[in-house]
């Protein structure tokens, strides 16, 4: 059985193996590409179109195409109907899932087990529904990267074999990635067979998308002016202009001037836009990854001339005010010396044989020691607490802070708030904000069966846990019995077992092409 790293991107996907040198190595699709659209359209008859193909239908049936679906994860619904049918955004990530190893299945046999990678700064709902989105299309998902550390391990393994480029004096790298829907910056400690994680910073709505927005925004604008109607109250002519956005903005990465096509009504329009019109309108977005740029050296007290490198990842790195912006901000010339749109998905296959060579080692098999000995140290992105009351206000406690080396845990005594309480509700929160409304609510979990007649303040310890994929677990132990529980945290809008058995199901009967 092959095992696969697959970058489930905002807009495109990729999928990686390790060939038989132990090099990463991105397999293509059906068609002979690198790169998938992660776009799906759904007939309604038990069929879906994935890819391509299926950015070409919106044009046509926008109301039957899913796109942009990452932005969505972790919520209970899409937002819209696709093809007249609510889905969850795990259901369509799978469906998008299945469609990559269907078509890896092609040049490498049988594939059941993957590492799948998320911006470093999704928070547990995230990632749990992400792992989800595995689950329901049929994968054992070995483990969850975070995309920049991804780059950052193909980056280091990029003379292989495997390890045997690494110096033995560490160097420190900043991975600046900019993807379709989401952006990070993860610094990161690279020495001989040692991958340390320094820091993590993000923003999870902000990615290419943005900068075609505005691109659409001006146009239709002008097209408004010109006419007095809107395109984009049509979602056929919307869909149009969108395709057109892009179709700019990659041009106008290569050359200075574009034009974008708006047709709405019978008129058709060509808005020229030139690479100057293009920066100012999107100036603020570039500014918002600077100011994140400058957070992540702060928070691990880093300054430019201990960094090493600058490493560009994610399609939208290939707009040059990008580059210009890093080189100005570090005193460096970026590296893209890797393919930016291939980068992350073959470093999931570097972490993929690294968790396959320690399995093997673990089980007394024959192990390559190049992928065995890799250390990797992560750290997570949010501050993990638990909601207190302090008079009228409800409070983050904050047990594990961010940046905190992973694996880890934290425990702390909390008091029940009233007298004769029979349960205590737990509530996990992320985020660094002190009141628990500003962060993001992971899930609650309940201690039960305290015993008859405990006191007000009773004490009952709480243990959080982060493992090195940033999923949580807690712990809880009522001191006056001496009873421990293991709390399973239900998550709020998050599937059960149920839940993804029934959407497997369905997934599996769907015809995918």
């Amino acid at each position: 059985m092959a095992i696969v790293g697959i970058d489930l991107g905002t807009t495109y996907c990729v999928v990686a193996h390790l060939d038989d040198r132990g090099r990463p190595v991105t397999v293509p699709n059906r068609d002979g590409d690198i790169l998938t659209p992660s776009a799906v359209y759904l007939t309604g008859r038990g069929q879906a179109v994935v890819g391509q193909p299926a950015l070409d239908l919106a044009m046509e049936e926008p109301d039957k195409v899913a796109t942009m679906i990452k932005r969505r994860i972790g919520f209970p619904d899409f937002g819209r109907p696709v093809g007249g049918r609510d889905f969850r955004p795990e259901t369509l990530s799978a469906i998008i899932l299945r469609k990559l190893v269907q078509d890896a299945e092609r040049a490498l046999g049988p594939v059941n087990e993957a590492v799948i990678t998320v911006p470093a700064y999704f928070d547990d709902s995230r990632r749990k529904a992400t792992q989800d989105a595995g689950k329901i299309a049929g994968l054992h998902v070995l483990d969850i990267i975070d995309e920049p550390s991804a780059a950052a391990l193909a980056y280091s393994f990029q003379a292989v074999p495997a390890g045997e480029n690494l110096s033995d004096e560490p160097r420190t790298v900043l991975v600046y990635d900019l993807g379709g829907g989401t952006f990070d910056v993860t610094l990161v400690k690279l020495g001989k067979k040692r991958f340390q994680v320094l820091g993590i910073e993000g923003d999870v709505q902000l990615g290419g998308k943005d900068w075609d927005d505005r691109v659409v925004k001006h146009a239709a604008e002008v097209f408004r002016q010109a006419h007095g109607i809107d395109p984009t109250t049509d979602p056929q002519s919307l869909a149009m202009l969108q395709a057109s956005a892009e179709r700019a903005k990659r041009t106008l990465s290569k050359i200075d001037q574009a034009s974008v096509t708006v047709a709405h009504a019978g008129l058709k329009m060509q808005v020229p836009l030139t690479r100057t019109d293009f920066e100012a309108l999107t100036g603020d977005l570039l500014a918002r990854t600077r100011l994140t740029t400058l957070e992540v050296l702060e928070t691990a007290r880093t300054t430019w001339d201990q960094v090493t490198k600058v490493l560009m990842v994610g399609g939208s790195t290939h707009m040059p005010a990008c580059r210009l912006m890093l080189r100005d901000l570090s005193g460096k010339e970026p590296d893209r010396s890797l393919a930016v749109s291939e980068v992350v998905a073959r470093g999931a296959a570097i972490h993929a044989g690294i968790h396959a060579a320690r399995a093997a080692r673990a089980a007394g098999r024959p192990a390559d020691d190049a992928l065995a000995d890799v250390v990797e140290i992560s750290v997570n992105a949010h501050s993990l607490g638990v909601e207190i009351r302090a008079a009228d206000d409800r409070l983050n406690n904050k047990l594990i802070v961010k940046n905190t080396q992973l694996p880890a845990a934290a425990s702390r005594v909390y008091h029940t708030a009233k007298a004769n309480q029979t349960k205590v509700r737990v509530r996990v929160l992320q985020g660094e904000g002190t009141q628990a409304a500003a962060c993001i609510p992971v899930g609650e979990c309940w201690i039960t069966d305290l015993p008859p007649g405990l006191p007000r303040g009773a004490p009952v310890q709480v243990r959080c846990g982060v493992g090195a994929n940033s999923l949580i677990e807690v712990m809880a132990l009522d001191m006056t019995s001496g009873r421990t529980a293991r709390a399973e945290i239900r998550r709020q809008g998050g599937l059960t077992d149920a839940d993804i058995a029934a959407e497997a199901a369905f997934v599996a009967g769907l015809e995918i092409q």
